[in-house]
């Protein structure tokens, strides 16, 4: 498919000169002159953070720290959450997220992922539903 520009130079709205985008990988402009003004230098200059970090001094610290044990985004849940075959059964589901938020057990904003979860599950479990009375339907049963 070939995309024209206008009169002007300009792809028309809606139209872009690479619809597939760049490939996966590319870096842009700033970020090669910043790795190619680095290159050179990347050993002395985590030498010197090191050095500092084992001055004391809490940034040199912080990046040291953050290089060798990245903030973790996530955390492993254990958590037994009630089995949702039907629709009725979210009701235990987000009982039980409740209460281990209450607890202590689950920080809302994992509760709040979970929830995520459940009610992706629970819109299957409705789509199976509808799916199964649609074909009872058609078979002429109720």
């Amino acid at each position: 498919m070939t995309m024209k520009a206008t009169h002007r130079g300009r792809f028309k709205p809606g139209q872009s000169g690479n619809p597939a985008g760049k490939a996966p990988g590319t870096k842009n402009l700033a970020t090669r002159a910043l790795e190619e003004l680095l290159a050179g230098d990347a050993e002395s200059i985590v030498r010197k953070a090191s050095e500092m970090a084992l001055a004391g001094d809490p940034t040199g610290l912080r990046l040291c720290l953050e290089r060798l044990i990245p903030v973790r985004k996530d955390r492993p849940i254990k958590f037994a959450l009630p089995a949702i075959e039907k629709t009725e059964d979210l009701t235990k589901a987000t009982g039980a997220l409740l209460a281990a938020v209450a607890a202590g057990d689950l920080t809302p904003s994992e509760a709040a992922e979970l929830g995520k979860l459940v009610d992706a599950h629970v819109r299957a479990v409705e789509a199976v539903d509808l799916h199964q009375r649609l074909a009872r339907l058609e078979e002429g049963r109720p």
